[in-house]
C-alpha cells in the first residue's frame, strides 16, 4: 500500500521518486534541502551553500535552509506579489558559483500563481542551482499542473492538507518529498533488509505510517477526475470569496487577470488608519459569528489570509462573507461616530453569554447586536466561553499553571 501511495503521488506531482518519511511539511523542507546538499556534495560542489528565498516565503523556508547549513539570500517580490525576476537574475549572477538552490512557493503565499515560474526555474538551473518548490499549496495544483514537469527538482507535499489527512490540533502529519531521478539516491529511504540511505529525518522509516491509508483511500476514491475537480473547486471558492468581499475590503494581490489562486489576502490596514480598529478586533469579533479567524498578519502584517479550500460549501462561504461584510458595517458605524472607538462591538468582542445576560449592560450598542449580529446567528449560535484576553500581556507575563511544591508536601 505504501509503495502504491508513493506511485500515485509521483503521478500527481510529476516526480520520479517519493519518500514518505518526513512527519510534517517543515520536516519535508528539511529533507528536501538535505537531498539537494547531498547531490551537490556528491559532485564535489560542497561550496554551493547559497539558498535564494523570495520575501513572500513561508517562515519555515529560511529556517530549514539555515538548519542545513545554507546561507539565505532574500529575493524581492514585485507589487503584484510575484518573485521579482530582475532581482532574481542579479542575485543569481552574484552568487552563481556558490548557488545551491532556490525555495519558491507555487502558488505563492501571496495567493497568486507565479506566471514566470518556468523562467524562474530555468534561471536557477542555468547557474547550477536546484529548484525546491514548496508544496504547501499543492491543493491548487493537483490534476492541473505538476511541479516535477515545470522545473521543480524537489517538493514536499502536505498529505495532512491536500490529501485529506486531518491536521487540526498540531498533528500527526505527513510531509513527504518528491524528487527528480537525479536526487533519488539522496532520499531518506529504507530498503530490503532494513538498510537505509539518504539523510534520515525520522526514526520511523515511513514516518506517520498509521495514517497513510487515509490518503491512499482518498486518492483511490477520488481518482484523476475527482482530484482535479477538488483543485478547481479550491480555486473557485477562493475567487468567489474575493469577488464577494472586494467591494468591502481590498484584495491585496491578484494575477494579471484579476484572479487569485487558492487563497486571498484582505488588507485591513486602512481600517486601522481610518477607524482605529485593528486586525485583532476583527478576529475577535468573528468569534461572535462562530468563526475562528483566518491566518492573521502573514505574509503581510495587518492583513487576513483566507483559504477556504475545496471542502467548504457555498452556504458556509456565504456565511463567512456575510460576517465580514457585517463587521465592515460596524467599522463604518465607528467611523461615522455612531459608536465611540472605546465602546463598540468590535473592541469588546467576543461577547460571552454571561456578559450579554448580565443585569448591567450600559454599552453604546445593543445586546442583540453583540450576540446576534446577523440573522443566521439566531439559528445556530456559538457562545464563546471566554471574553477578550489581553494577548500582549499574556505573552509578556508568563504565569506557571503548575501546582506549587506546597501541594506535594505531606
Amino acid at each position: 500500500m505504501i509503495e502504491d501511495l508513493e506511485s500515485m503521488l509521483c503521478a500527481a506531482t510529476g516526480y520520479d521518486a517519493m519518500s514518505l518519511q518526513p512527519n510534517a511539511g517543515s520536516q519535508g523542507e528539511y529533507a528536501g534541502l538535505l537531498a539537494i546538499r547531498g547531490y551537490h556534495e556528491s559532485r564535489g560542489d560542497e561550496h554551493r551553500t547559497v539558498c535564494l528565498i523570495p520575501s513572500s516565503a513561508h517562515g519555515t523556508n529560511p529556517a530549514s535552509a539555515q538548519m542545513c547549513g545554507m546561507d539565505v539570500v532574500v529575493v524581492k517580490c514585485d507589487d503584484q506579489g510575484n518573485v521579482d525576476v530582475s532581482d532574481l537574475q542579479d542575485k543569481v549572477a552574484t552568487h552563481s558559483k556558490n548557488l545551491a538552490a532556490i525555495m519558491v512557493t507555487y502558488p505563492s503565499t501571496h495567493g497568486v500563481f507565479e506566471e514566470r515560474i518556468t523562467e524562474i526555474c530555468e534561471i536557477v538551473h542555468d547557474h547550477g542551482g536546484q529548484v525546491y518548490i514548496d508544496g504547501a499549496n499543492l491543493n491548487a495544483m493537483v490534476g492541473v499542473c505538476q511541479p516535477g514537469k515545470f522545473g521543480g527538482d524537489v517538493s514536499h507535499l502536505n498529505l495532512h492538507k491536500t490529501f485529506c489527512i486531518p491536521h487540526g490540533g498540531g498533528g500527526p502529519g505527513v510531509g513527504p518529498i518528491g524528487v527528480g531521478a537525479h536526487l533519488e539516491p539522496f532520499l531518506p529511504k529504507e530498503h530490503e533488509g532494513g538498510s537505509r540511505r539518504g539523510a534520515q529525518v525520522s526514526a520511523a522509516p515511513y514516518g506517520s505510517a498509521s495514517i497513510l491509508p487515509i490518503s491512499w483511500m482518498y486518492i483511490r476514491m477520488m481518482g484523476r477526475v475527482g482530484l482535479k475537480q477538488a483543485t478547481e473547486v479550491a480555486i473557485l471558492n477562493a475567487n468567489y470569496m474575493a469577488n464577494r468581499l472586494q467591494d468591502h475590503f481590498q484584495v491585496l494581490y491578484t494575477g494579471a487577470n484579476g484572479r487569485v489562486a487558492h487563497e486571498c489576502i484582505l488588507d485591513v490596514r486602512p481600517i486601522k488608519d481610518d477607524a482605529g480598529i485593528s486586525v485583532d478586533d476583527i478576529a475577535k469579533r468573528l468569534i461572535d459569528f462562530g468563526f475562528h479567524a483566518p491566518t492573521m498578519s502573514f505574509p503581510v502584517a495587518g492583513t487576513l489570509m483566507i483559504e477556504p479550500t475545496e471542502s467548504e460549501s457555498k452556504a458556509e462561504l456565504d456565511r463567512f462573507c456575510d460576517a465580514m461584510i457585517a463587521i465592515k458595517q460596524e467599522v463604518e458605524q465607528v467611523v461615522n461616530g455612531q459608536f465611540p472607538l472605546e465602546d463598540n462591538p468590535l473592541v469588546h468582542a467576543p461577547h460571552t453569554a454571561a456578559v450579554v445576560t448580565a443585569d448591567n449592560w450600559g454599552r453604546a450598542y445593543s445586546r442583540s447586536q453583540a450576540a446576534y449580529p446577523v440573522t443566521t446567528s439566531r439559528e445556530n449560535k456559538y457562545w464563546p466561553p471566554v471574553g477578550r484576553l489581553d494577548n500582549v500581556f499574556g505573552d509578556r507575563n508568563l504565569i506557571c499553571s503548575c501546582p506549587s511544591m506546597a501541594n506535594y508536601e505531606t
